[in-house]
């Protein structure tokens, strides 16, 4: 049998129980909440599904060959898993990044052979969208495009979602995912409403004025090309200090470590849980925590 190379460890990532979080209530009703532990990807984050389908299919399209220079926008987890996949297929990497992420994301996609370019902090991703488009336009390389290329939510569509409902045995009732490209929760979303279409899909989108790594509430002309508002029943809203704390109570309670992020999708789907009965509800934990200690989330 031959062995496997990293670039085959993507995906068929753990489903895993929430015990301690949801409480009696939880149990009173028969609801069951799981989290997707996309932190296992070999990354780190759900990302990397999404980075090796637009660089392979990019590839078979001969739009980009080994030896190119690629070119990203990105909050973190996609610029990791590009310049993962870039160094497994021999590709230049180009990562632009606003300035106040944190230090992890930057050292990881350095680890993996990116050049970094930081953009103000007061320009926010879309700046840096908007810089990415002018070094394209300059000639610098190419972008993947992970707001726009429909192989981003096609990687979710044809893995995610298949592996979701092989899991659950067709039996999620609910999907919560943080939004920020929107490439998983539509992938998802897709493929598990043509097995069921009463699965409930919910998005989860930052309050006004709070700052979340990896998802946002985009201004109507940012708004990702792949994003189609239809294939979300429900968009809920978390706050910064609500996704924080449970980040913590997930790493103290539950034993998992996860980003910002990914435990505002917990909020959420321990809030849904709290109106329902009977459910499956399956929720997107999206990255692991260590790429966040020196933000002071997890304070010594």
């Amino acid at each position: 049998m031959p062995y496997m190379t990293i670039e085959d460890t993507i995906g068929n990532t753990p489903l895993v129980r929430l015990v301690r979080l949801p409480g009696a209530d939880a149990a009173a009703r028969n609801n069951i909440i799981l989290g997707k532990m996309e932190g296992d990807n070999p990354a780190g984050s759900v990302k990397d599904r999404a980075a090796m389908s637009m660089l392979r299919r990019a590839e078979e399209r001969g739009q980009i060959k080994p030896g190119d220079t690629l070119i990203e926008a990105t909050s973190g987890n996609t610029g990791i898993a590009l310049a993962m996949a870039a160094a497994i297929r021999g590709y230049k990497m180009l990562l632009l990044m606003p300035e106040y992420l944190s230090i992890e994301r930057r050292q990881s996609m350095a680890a993996y052979g990116a050049q970094i370019i930081l953009t103000p902090k007061t320009g926010g991703m879309e700046y840096a969208r908007d810089m990415a488009e002018q070094l394209q336009r300059d000639g610098k390389g190419i972008i993947l495009d992970q707001f726009g290329n429909p192989d981003n939510p096609r990687a979710h569509y044809e893995s995610t979602g298949p592996e979701i409902w092989r899991d659950t045995n067709g039996g999620i009732t609910h999907f919560v995912s943080a939004m920020g490209t929107t490439g998983t929760i539509m992938g998802v979303s897709q493929y598990l409403k043509e097995q069921n279409e009463a699965i409930q899909i919910i998005g989860a989108q930052p309050e006004d004025g709070s700052q979340i790594p990896g998802i946002r509430k985009w201004p109507e002309a940012y708004l990702p090309k792949i994003f189609d508002k239809a294939r979300v029943d429900q968009v809920e809203s978390v706050s910064q200090a609500a996704a924080e704390q449970m980040a913590r109570r997930m790493a103290a309670e539950e034993g998992i470590f996860c980003g910002i992020s990914a435990a505002g999708a917990c909020e959420i789907a321990l809030r849904i849980s709290q109106t329902v009965e009977n459910a499956t509800i399956v929720f997107i934990v999206c990255d692991r925590g260590d790429r966040y200690l020196s933000t002071g989330v997890f304070p010594a």
